[in-house]
């Protein structure tokens, strides 16, 4: 009867490892057909391992290998001729030959007589057949074939070559003892490596880790013990892992080695790599995965710390030369590829030697540190702020539609870099000078970039200091404009050139003009009467929104008190509200509560207007700004509702309580027209919302009517009256409308609001 089978289970671990000497393993010297077996396993191990894997086996597989060194059991390498190749110590000591076998025994030289023909059917089975053979029969110790023979088991399977095969020897009798001995083996090394071992379950929960593991982190074993991997790790580390175990998973056993952050037990991190072995069942389920725990804070902390230095500034803390001219490479490509312009903005602070010399080195650093703090205070969070060395500083302004947004920005460093310093020994004052060039309008590459910017920063330094230049001349001119512009709205402010004209805005059921649309006028000495359009942009650049927008509130709620007293006790007046003024100081809005106390105003008596723009403006603090309005009582509309994409959303969120139809709905109203479905539609919405209506740009009777049979609550428009000077309005709420609209008021022609 044969005494062998064949095996259905998973092969043992050392079958599935790639062929070649494996370490812990002694190869045997001797003749070329010795030589020649060894040769095929290590060339079937060099044509098994992947690209990457024949690097890192030596790292990711030691310390499994050096368990297989000592198992309890024997694991032997046979060539064709049953000749020991390798074995382990084990198995070296089963037979009682050196590890090296000088001799080159073979396997067969130690099975009992009786059983050499099992042995030899086993031999050539498990060379012929695909699947894992097992044979039991008896071994004798030593080259005496005449000592009483050892039962054991073979199990054997043909190596990936065909030239060797791997044999993993048990002994029948006697296995307890042997595995108690390499249990109290494995547990002196693990109790006492100097790595952390760190076993895992299928869920990711912790089902082992030895002291030292413990140790690193800061826990006893005990508190370890069935706590999720991820229950010691950040978010960070967390959503990295979670994906890696997934990965794995559907990759199959492969051993890898990542880096992680774990969180010790006081809040401190831990940084480490973890070698990883999964682990499989009989079946090839995952069953978890076992990691070898190395500690590299300190050295990822030293490489983190010269990237720091190599990178930033070490006064400023701001990004140095070499990660400026990395960001502005980028940038150029990414504005590129986006078609969106690009401003650079080299600093050069005025007056900075001559503190540095007087003051001492030690100020001179304290001045550049609060000089960057103040420049990065007027840009974005997207911007980059750079320090190049002296007092020397960059900035790049990214994903611009215009050139608006760098005027303010650059205005803006000026005023706060001029302000003094505050240093412990005086407070002395510089100023800076500012070089702008735009990308594409002046230069496509990054090094023109720089160049063009610092030629036109030393053009405003050489012209008058405390200024920004730009490189190419026709920018420069137009900002010069705009700068006049700016200079002459101070002088406007200051000497009553602005004023307010209002548009009437009528009750549709009882034809009464119950409230007011406030429009900003500038009477310029020698322009004339201009539009918003004509200077707000300007304003806007030069930082004066927050300062007209203060006189705009005050002057509407002084007339928004004498209308009350002269047309009706309810009369409202709305105020248009920008962008750049809810980016402003909230503590503006107190000022205006006050005032209109001092009034004797009712809060609600003012409506704030803004436009689906303002809305969508990510850099304003909208939501809180309007929150605080509305808890002062200020009524607040959407305005030119219905030309952007989002308002439905917005309605409930930003306390919306009235919206004004934009013109476009209503110039083409006719009775069987689309324009009046998508008006009767968007006023029962309205309603069923609670919100009130006011329809923009009515130049019509039958506009008018319509919009009454729709439902809408109030009107204005040039079917009305244009905007006009207060007393006017005045004048005309208080002899009706009627008048009006008999004599053709709708003809009059448009002025821009």
């Amino acid at each position: 009867m044969e005494n062998y089978t064949t095996d259905q289970r998973r092969p043992p671990l050392l079958a599935d490892q790639p062929v070649g000497q494996l370490p812990g393993f002694a190869v045997l010297s001797g003749a070329e057909s010795y030589h020649a077996a060894l040769a095929a396993i290590a060339a079937d191990q060099v044509a098994e391992l992947p690209p990457t894997a024949a690097a890192q086996v030596d790292i990711e597989q030691a310390f499994v290998n050096d368990l297989f060194l000592l198992a309890p059991v024997g694991y032997f390498v046979l060539g064709l001729d049953a000749t020991i190749l390798q074995m382990n110590v084990s198995g070296a000591g089963l037979l009682g030959v050196p590890r090296v076998n000088p001799e080159r025994l073979t396997l067969r030289h130690f099975v009992a007589p009786r059983f050499l023909d099992d042995f030899d059917r086993f031999v050539r089975a498990a060379f012929n057949e695909a699947l894992p053979q097992h044979c039991d029969l008896q071994l004798v110790r030593g080259p005496d074939a005449h000592q009483p023979g050892v039962p054991v088991r073979l199990r054997a399977c043909a190596d990936r070559s065909g030239q060797a095969l791997r044999v993993q020897l048990e002994p029948a009798e006697g296995k307890l003892a042997a595995l108690e001995r390499s249990e109290e083996r494995f547990r002196r090394i693990v109790h006492c490596a100097e790595e952390g071992i760190w076993e895992i379950d299928a869920n990711a929960r912790t089902s082992f880790v030895n002291p030292k593991m413990a140790q690193l982190l800061g826990y006893t074993i005990e508190d370890m013990l069935d706590q999720p991997l991820v229950a010691f790790m950040d978010d960070e580390g967390r959503a990295i892992l979670e994906h890696n175990i997934a990965s794995r998973q559907r990759r199959g056993g492969e051993a890898e080695r990542h880096e992680f952050k774990f969180l010790r037990r006081d809040g401190s991190e831990l940084w480490v790599t973890l070698a990883t072995n999964p682990i499989f069942d009989a079946g090839g389920a995952y069953l978890g995965a076992l990691a070898l725990v190395s500690d590299i804070t300190d050295s990822r902390a030293s490489a983190e710390l010269i990237w720091q230095q190599a990178n930033f500034d070490t006064l400023t803390a701001l990004p140095n030369r070499h990660m400026f001219q990395d960001r502005l490479g980028q940038e150029v490509k990414k504005a590129r590829r986006e078609g969106t312009l690009l401003a650079l903005l080299f600093i050069d602070l005025d007056g900075f030697k001559q503190v540095n010399d007087t003051l001492g080195h030690g100020q001179g650093d304290a001045l550049l540190v609060e000089a960057a703090r103040r420049i990065v205070g007027c840009v974005r969070a997207t911007d980059t702020v750079a320090r190049l060395g002296g007092d020397e500083f960059t900035v790049i302004l990214t994903g611009l539609e215009s050139m608006n947004g760098v005027e303010r920005i650059a205005q803006s460093i000026v005023s706060r870099l001029q302000a003094p310093f505050a240093l412990q020994a005086a407070n002395p004052v510089v100023s800076a000078s500012i070089g702008i060039s735009v990308f594409p309008a002046d230069a496509v590459s990054p090094e023109d970039l720089v160049r063009n910017a610092d030629q036109a920063m030393y053009a405003a330094k050489q012209n008058r200091r405390c200024r920004y230049s730009y490189f190419t001349a026709d920018l420069q001119q137009a900002a010069q404009a705009r700068q006049q512009v700016t200079l002459d709205l101070r002088v406007a402010l200051a000497h009553d050139q602005l004023e307010l004209h209002y548009q009437p805005i009528v009750n549709l059921r009882t034809g009464s003009i119950e409230r007011a649309e406030a429009l900003l006028r500038w009477r310029h000495p020698q322009r004339g009467l201009l539009a918003p359009g004509d200077f707000l942009p300007f304003a806007e650049s030069g930082g004066l929104m927050m300062e007209i927008g203060d006189w705009v509130f005050r002057q509407a709620a002084r007339q928004a008190r004498q209308w009350q007293d002269e047309i009706g006790a309810g009369f409202q007046v709305g105020i248009n509200q920008s962008s750049a003024q809810f980016r402003g100081d909230a503590a503006l809005y107190a000022g205006w509560l006050g005032y209109a106390a001092e009034l004797g105003l009712a809060p609600r008596s003012l409506v704030i207007e803004i436009t689906e723009r303002v809305l969508l403006d990510k850099a304003t603090q909208v939501a809180d700004r309007l929150r605080e309005l509305r808890e002062m009582g200020v009524q607040v509309a959407l305005d030119n509702f219905g030309t952007g994409y989002s308002s439905l959303a917005h309605l409930k969120h930003f306390g919306i309580d009235l919206l004004k139809l934009d013109h476009s709905f209503i110039q083409h109203l006719a009775s069987d027209s689309g324009d009046l479905a998508m008006c009767e539609a968007l006023i029962l919405m309205a309603h069923r919302l609670g919100l009130r209506v006011v329809a923009e740009g009515v130049e019509t009777v039958a506009q008018r009517h319509l919009l009454e049979l729709a439902g809408c609550d109030f009107a204005q428009g040039y079917v009305y009256a244009q905007p006009m000077a207060a007393p006017e309005l005045t004048a005309l709420a208080q002899r009706g409308l009627w008048h009006e609209l008999s004599a053709g008021a709708a003809a009059i022609p448009r002025v821009p609001g």
